[in-house]
């Protein structure tokens, strides 16, 4: 008998097979592992030489724990008929890399990607745990390293990016859990001598996962049993909801209790910090380092190479204090020469002069219509440089050995950055270990080509120990060093000229953006950067609408490093085309809710269940506002989900206030509500500090005039609205969750303030005045 496998999809109907006998849920990185554990899944194999005794397993396991990687029947370390064996699988498939099981029954689960916020150190481990049968009580989790196993299993790199931590290890962690629960046949350890029933299948057919757990035995250790629990009814005719997990983070988050890369303390450490030129790209003309080196606790002032060609200065210290002030008696003369010295105000005039160029294009369409059509629309829109400003400003720390180096940094690169350590070091790149830490936010920071933070702090390593200095150091960034220190969201100039007719009928549209390309230059520019155009800067124009668009795309260079920032090119195509439809739908007479479905048609069915359910849940249209208040409506999809927004807006003594936010999210099947509500939240309020005054990075004559958050502004608590957040049924594998709530959250607040002014928003910051 092949018994029915426990290990079955979250979606409604049986999974249909390709030609190749693959699952349509996996993509080609993954055909090899859904076919092994077809052939695990299928194993039913009862004799000694295959199976593991219960009681030779609770020996073992009371020995000092389980390392999966320790027992060839749970690692598939033997090959047979039924399945590979584990040297036939990739590293990210080993369930040895990924899964430890204590004596007393507790679970740690290592996760391949960067916890700084998003909740993937619960997640991740929730759905491995639910294929294992763990005790949610009894799982802990911890970060991985720059090992090949916790490279991303699509893509094959170490990262954590573009909101794929759930959509690419989704499928990756429920066959990590299922492998070593039924490795041994179904009998001893696992399930007692039994097989699963059919019925007991853990998924029903929708997103309602059963409660299960790991139980200890009467001897005192642990077998896996099923505890299946009462829960409420899920919504729609789904299966029941499980009760949300807690946040393994959540309690050492909320006490204070919680490390993270800035607090690593290892025997002897020391810590720099670094002047920069105040002009990317500039170098020392002179130092006069006397004062700094006459500070207590000042061990080294060293010249250390800066990315882009420049140089700096690092002052080592017995700590941060001591380093600071002997960082500020420096005396030093910068060469700026030859450096390109940006100034906002003539960067702006020079964008609106290349949007009035001929360039490449992305898209392209008839644009006769525009000469005869009813009604015009022109428009320009300004965005600014913006800093990514994460809480837990830079750090990396490094301690040099004999033949190779450990690296302790919050990093959403570790294999790049490893890399990028080696070369500096002079090691081969299994010769470095990288410490992935818990990072206080990043937004894309800590997600860098060019590892430029990291190659600094192994510059500062090799010179300190050149200098006699045999400890590790710890390179630490100040708030006013981040905030000048570059890697920003881009500048973008969009111009447009829109032709439609009296019933909202889109004739032609012309658009031009204007601003640098944040992968040219990186790992990922042969694949996103064609025929000269960064499809970055581009995502999310046209699409979801049926307009007939010509899009013209110009990528000047200039010396101000940029980078991808949350959502990358949403954060600003979003806000230009939800802007655009609802003044068509306003200048047209038209309700914008209807507009956008009337546009849809009965295409995109997601986006319209996003909008319907943050209508509904609303009562946008249904009940009256408080006076000089105004909705706003805004949709849009990114990184393959859709977010909804409806909320409430005034203009108070000249200044925009948004009162409640209100979100239909379809992120196909969520595995934890809590952080999916969680991401939605602190995406828009990101968003929402786009909109605030202040929120801007300028440069005069190549110096940044912005240094710390009194003159560079995020959203602070008086700025905050209601958020209600609710989610669209699914059971379709889930989709990212990290960026998405992002994009139109300021279009939303801007189509509010037009519909209270009646002047369309131009300009992130707003400008009312």
């Amino acid at each position: 008998m092949v018994p029915t496998p426990a290990f079955a999809p979250p979606w409604p109907t049986p999974l249909a097979h390709s030609p190749e006998g693959d699952p349509p849920c996996c993509s080609t990185p993954t055909k090899t592992s859904c076919r092994a554990l077809q052939h695990l899944l299928a194993r039913d194999r009862t004799d000694a030489a295959t199976t593991l005794p219960r009681r030779s397993f609770l020996k073992l396991a009371g020995a000092g724990g389980l390392a999966l990687g320790a027992f060839p029947h749970l690692a598939m370390a033997q090959a047979t008929a039924a399945g590979p064996a584990a040297s036939a699988l990739k590293p990210t498939e080993q369930p040895s890399a990924f899964v430890q099981i204590a004596p007393n029954g507790e679970v740690t689960v290592t996760i391949n990607r960067l916890e700084f916020g998003q909740g993937v150190q619960t997640a991740l481990p929730m759905i491995l745990a639910e294929e294992l049968d763990a005790d949610w009580n009894l799982v802990r989790s911890r970060l991985g390293s720059n090992e090949p196993a916790y490279a991303d299993p699509r893509w094959g790199m170490h990262l954590t990016a573009g909101s794929t931590a759930i959509k690419h290890s989704f499928t990756q962690f429920r066959e990590l859990g299922a492998r070593p629960r039924h490795a041994p046949g179904r009998r001893g350890a696992l399930e007692h001598g039994r097989g699963y029933p059919a019925h007991a299948s853990r998924y029903g057919a929708g997103p309602g996962w059963p409660q299960v757990g790991l139980r200890r035995t009467g001897r005192g250790r642990h077998g896996f049993a099923r505890a299946r629990e009462g829960h409420a009814e899920g919504p729609q005719g789904f299966p029941p909801y499980r009760p949300p997990h807690p946040r393994l983070d959540a309690r050492a988050k909320s006490s204070g209790r919680q490390d993270f890369g800035i607090d690593v303390r290892l025997p002897g450490q020391l810590t720099a910090v670094v002047a920069r030129p105040p002009v990317f790209g500039a170098r020392l003309a002179s130092v006069d380092d006397s004062a700094a080196r006459a500070v207590k606790g000042v061990k080294a002032v060293l010249r250390v190479p800066l990315d882009r060609g420049g140089e700096g200065v690092a002052v080592v210290a017995d700590g941060y204090w001591p380093a600071k002030q002997g960082r500020d008696a420096l005396k030093l003369q910068w060469d700026t020469s030859a450096v390109e010295k940006v100034d906002s105000e003539r960067q702006l005039a020079q964008y609106r002069e290349l949007a009035g160029r001929p360039g490449p294009r992305q898209f392209d369409a008839d644009m006769a219509p525009l000469a005869t059509a009813p009604r015009q629309l022109e428009a320009e829109f300004v965005f600014p440089y913006l800093a990514h400003a994460p809480m837990e400003p830079l750090n990396c720390t490094v301690q040099l050995f004999a033949g190779h180096a450990e690296l302790w940094v919050g990093t959403q690169f570790p294999g790049i950055d490893s890399a990028a350590a080696a070369r500096v070091l002079g090691l081969k790149p299994e010769q470095v270990k990288m410490h992935v830490q818990m990072a206080g936010g990043g937004f894309g920071r800590r997600a860098v080509s060019s590892s430029d933070y990291v190659v600094m702090a192994c510059e500062i390593a090799k010179a300190a120990r050149a200098a006699g200095l045999n400890a590790p150091v710890r390179t630490l960034w100040s708030r006013e060093d981040d905030i000048r220190g570059g890697y920003y969201r881009p500048m973008h100039l969009h111009r447009t000229r829109i032709g439609f007719d009296e019933r909202g009928k889109v004739l032609a549209w012309d658009h031009v953006i204007v601003g640098q390309s944040v992968t040219t230059g990186t790992v990922f520019e042969s694949g996103q950067v064609k025929n000269g155009i960064d499809a970055t800067a581009t995502e999310g124009m046209r699409d979801p609408y049926p307009l007939p668009m010509r899009l013209t795309v110009h990528h000047p260079k200039l010396n101000v490093p940029v980078l991808w920032w949350r959502s990358v090119g949403s954060n600003h195509t979003a806000f230009v085309m939800e802007t655009l439809i609802d003044e068509i739908a306003r200048s047209t007479k038209q309700d914008p809710v209807a507009y956008r479905m009337q546009l849809w048609g009965d295409k995109h069915p997601r986006h319209r269940a996003a909008l319907q359910l943050a209508v509904d849940k609303s009562r946008y249209g249904k009940q009256r506002l408080p006076a000089g208040r105004a909705w706003g409506v805004a949709v849009h999809e990114s990184f393959e989900t859709v977010v909804a927004y409806v909320v409430e807006a005034s203009v108070q003594e000249g200044r925009a206030v948004l009162h409640r936010v209100t979100a239909g999210v379809h992120c196909n099947l969520a595995v934890n509500p809590r952080s999916v509500e969680a991401q939605v939240q602190g995406a828009a309020v990101m968003g929402l500090s786009m909109c605030l005054p202040g929120s801007a990075i300028t440069l005069k004559d190549g110096v940044v005039e912005q240094s710390n958050f009194g003159d560079f502004t995020v959203a602070r608590v008086t700025d905050m609205p209601a958020f209600d957040v609710h989610i669209v049924p699914s059971a379709e594998p889930p989709t990212g969750m990290g960026e998405p709530g992002l994009p139109p959250l300021a279009p939303a607040f801007a189509n509010a303030i037009a519909r209270l002014t009646g002047k369309p928003v131009r300009a992130l910051p707003f400008k009312l005045a």
